[in-house]
């Protein structure tokens, strides 16, 4: 069961846009990569999704819309928030953040992990970012939340609407930890934050998610009398794949018992990078494991059989035009070339502008005309669509009339 609900390659497409426009950046896997599809790994943990980051193309599926907590990987969206507003310019890395009592580390609930912040230190944004990527610290989300919204809840209902902005309507949040079994997500929807994450954030990979271990508190982050002695406490990062997996430099891992162990997780070779939304990894000792297991399974399968392939389209020539003002019409791609392709194709690339039906004016400008196929020796690869490039007027009504009555008997 487990290898039939990974393996449909075309039910993917019909879960994804059974939602609506949630999935709008995931696409389903061209035709080409059907026979490639059909033989993948099979795991243990309840649910996954695993993606080209580049092109969103979706390469592995189990149990995409399943409900679950995301555990600690809500931190994620804590992240984005602050670092948004960094962004922004409503805040800075270097900023001082107020400790209060709801923020210490003892006001966590019992068996919190922790960054360990006290009032009375001085610690910066850098520094609380750092807590929940490497320590995922549920103080550290505190402090984060209470300096961009009064209070946790406040701070909670603006993650969920950002998640709603970005198409995510399942994904709900009602604190910034994920300590509660109220928040909720599925692999589908937190693949598609983790993509539309990594573009906003790219350097968040190489300052915080990368990052393996953390020391705090430091010397400089404790009050005068205490900097002899500031009880450093050095944490390792969680996401054990970052040693043992080349490649991975992101993003968080998470666990309470109502979710079990899971992972957001991305890594890169030459010019590919994958992303792995994993959740549900089984309860117990041993889940950990199962996660890394799991994870690293459908890596190392999806790099020894995909890559992210980049053409470079030169000039898209001018197309007849209709009953138009002008006799051609501009086209240009809609999007990006990028495809993904199995790993020993793609070598000899040809393209070739199929436009399906006459193009007749008025025409508005992005206008879908079309598509570029993109094919090697052994067939197509891929479709990008064609948009025009410039709005097209109507000509005269002699000339209007004439290619009438030549597309007439054209169809004749």
């Amino acid at each position: 069961m487990k290898k039939i609900a990974a393996s449909v390659v075309f039910l993917f497409y019909l879960i994804f846009c059974s939602a609506g426009c949630i999935y709008a950046q995931i696409f389903y896997p061209p035709p080409a990569l059907a026979p490639y599809l059909e033989k993948t790994p099979e795991i243990d943990s309840r649910a996954a999704v695993l993606i080209d980051a580049n092109t969103g193309t979706i390469l592995y599926a189990k149990n995409p819309n399943e409900e679950i907590p995301p555990a600690s990987l809500t931190k994620l969206m804590t992240m984005h928030i602050v670092m948004s507003a960094i962004e922004r310019g409503e805040a800075s890395y270097d900023e001082i953040i107020p400790i209060t009592v709801e923020s210490w580390a003892q006001s966590q609930p019992r068996r919190s992990s922790l960054m360990f912040l006290e009032p009375g230190q001085i610690v910066t944004l850098r520094e609380i970012l750092l807590g929940l990527a490497v320590s995922s610290g549920n103080d550290a989300a505190v402090a984060a939340a209470l300096r961009f919204a009064p209070s946790v809840r406040d701070f909670a209902d603006k993650m969920t609407d950002e998640a709603h902005k970005m198409g995510l309507y399942v994904t709900r949040f009602t604190e910034p930890a994920g300590i509660s079994q109220y928040n909720k997500t599925t692999a589908a929807e937190f693949v598609v934050f983790c993509r539309e994450y990594i573009k906003r954030h790219p350097n968040s990979l190489l300052d915080f998610h990368s990052v393996q271990e953390f020391a705090y508190p430091l010397a400089a982050n404790v009050q005068q009398r205490y900097r002899n002695n500031p009880r450093t406490i050095l944490q390792s990062n969680q996401n054990s794949l970052l040693r043992s997996f080349p490649g991975t430099d992101g993003l968080k891992t998470g666990y309470i018992n109502e979710s079990g162990f899971n992972i957001a997780l991305t890594a890169q070779r030459d010019d590919t990078r994958f992303i792995l939304v994993l959740l549900g990894a089984p309860l117990g000792r041993g889940g950990s494991r199962i996660r890394a297991n799991d994870s690293a399974r459908l890596l190392s399968w999806a790099f020894e059989n995909f890559k992210t392939v980049r053409p470079v389209i030169g000039n898209i020539e001018n197309v007849r035009l209709w009953k138009g003002k002008l006799n051609t019409i501009e086209l240009e791609l809609a999007e990006t070339a990028d495809f993904t392709a199995q790993i020993n194709r793609a070598g000899n690339l040809k393209y070739e502008v199929v436009i399906p039906s006459p193009l007749t004016a008025p025409m508005p400008l992005g206008f879908l005309a079309g598509y570029l196929n993109i094919t090697d020796e052994y067939g197509e690869l891929s479709r990008t669509p064609l948009i025009t490039a410039k709005a097209a007027e109507k000509g005269n009504i002699f000339k209007r009339f004439w290619h009438s009555i030549v597309l007439l008997l054209k169809q004749t």
